[in-house]
């Protein structure tokens, strides 16, 4: 078979370089498409699933939460195994599937088999999957840098507007907030004061709930005119939730300011979030989906930023705490750097050692054509350029430069030998 196609390719020359520089082509066009990192993602092929029921133990949550739906999650096909951890008020189920598992396909079939174990939790309790990126898929994390605002306020703009603006940005999955407070009215209630007016917690927790609501009615006409008639109920301020009825006494309302008092608060912390000694900072952390370019949706997001930039209160910015894209460039760089310097090495030493330039030319143009076919390779197998891919295809050069010394080699002894068989006078 090899000796054929050796002979078909010397007497067709001209198709053989065509066919060299259509794939020479061909990897160029794909090494503009391979997606860039610094390193290899090497993490498991997992689906997470979140479930959070606060104010319940650990022991609770395992019980009721954790064991359920590790139970019903395992029948998914190609799953190789489940792992479920339960702590106070959340549940994590990490669902682990074979490594040739396409990861929507993955997320469709734990969503299917979610949606039959929602009967077995708790009533109010909901799972939901987590954000589709990897273990290494935190390319970039900012702070807000700001001296006019509180830690309540720097975290109701994140959550409300900057976290909302970046999600928008392609390749995407998640924009996750830390740091400050999460703003929240709190009502604290005096027990001595429910047992006077006869009035359970749950009461007041029905009423304040069900006064925080918009309802509507039906429209009517009048005059010619259609009017729409709806109630607005929403709570705007503390004054709204302290005016709430929550029962009666000897026919007298009883407001909640009667049985307690409302106060703006921050939610319940586990933790601070500090830069650098200086004190406590609120931002975000954006994780890139499976699969995208990192460097391309790192430089996608900082433009993002400078849009967002401009709808900020004044003397607020952005302050970068963590960007990949600088050791990317770095690596990459250094990377592509030897890589050059490897080629004209090689290509050195194969034209003094030749000392032959046809030769010698027969053999360096294999090596930018190997190295750009290998990135069509890359692609198929969805393999991105990084620091492991890149230093294998340096390394190769070697082995590509062997087998076409080998070839000429051989090919040169054949071609004496048969000139001396012919003219031995010669």
């Amino acid at each position: 078979m090899i000796p054929k196609i050796i002979s078909w390719s010397l007497k067709n020359r001209y198709i053989v370089l065509l066919i060299a520089a259509g794939l020479f082509v061909w990897g160029i066009l794909n090494i503009k498409k391979n997606p860039i990192d610094a390193i290899p993602d090497l993490s498991e092929n997992q689906v997470i699933v979140f479930t959070e029921w606060m104010g319940r133990g650990p022991q609770i949550m395992e019980d009721q939460v954790t064991y359920p739906l590790v139970s019903n999650l395992q029948g998914i096909p190609k799953v190789k195994n489940i792992r479920g951890t339960s702590m106070f008020g959340m549940s994590f189920v990490y669902v682990i599937f074979e490594d040739d598992v396409d990861v929507y396909w993955a997320r469709t079939r734990v969503l299917e088999r979610l949606n039959y174990a929602q009967r077995l939790l708790p009533n109010g309790v909901t799972p939901t999957l987590g954000p589709d990126g990897t273990g290494v898929g935190h390319v970039f994390w900012y702070t807000l840098d700001t001296k006019n605002l509180d830690l309540g306020e720097q975290r109701a703009l994140q959550d409300w507007y900057i976290k909302l603006a970046l999600q928008t940005v392609p390749g995407v999955a998640e924009v996750a907030s830390f740091g400050g407070f999460e703003k929240q009215y709190q009502l604290v209630v005096d027990p001595v004061k429910l047992q006077f007016y006869n009035i359970s917690l749950m009461d007041v927790m029905t009423k304040v709930k069900a006064s925080n609501n918009d309802v509507g009615g039906r429209k009517f006409e009048m005059s010619d005119m259609a009017y729409i008639i709806r109630g607005l109920g929403y709570i705007k301020n503390k004054d709204d939730i302290e005016s709430i009825a929550v029962g009666n006494y000897n026919g007298i309302p009883v407001r909640v300011k009667d049985i307690g008092t409302v106060q703006m608060g921050g939610d319940l912390r586990l933790g601070i979030f500090d830069e650098n000694g200086e004190g406590e900072v609120v931002g975000g952390i954006v994780v890139m989906r499976y699969g995208e370019n990192a460097d391309k949706v790192i430089t996608a997001v900082k433009e993002k930023m400078k849009d967002v930039q401009k709808g900020l209160p004044d003397g607020v910015t952005f302050k970068t705490a963590y960007d990949r894209s600088t050791l990317i460039e770095a690596a990459i760089g250094n990377i592509k750097v030897k890589l050059i310097e490897e080629m004209a090495v090689v290509a050195l030493i194969v034209i003094i050692f030749l000392f032959h330039w046809r030769s010698a030319l027969s053999i360096i143009v294999q090596i930018p054509i190997t190295i750009a076919v290998s990135f069509i390779l890359l692609n198929l197998f969805g393999i991105s350029s990084n620091i492991m891919s890149l230093t294998g295809i340096a390394l190769a050069i070697g082995v590509i430069v062997d087998n076409g010394i080998i070839m000429s080699e051989n090919a040169y002894r054949h071609l004496s030998d048969w000139q001396n068989q012919h003219n031995p006078k010669a």
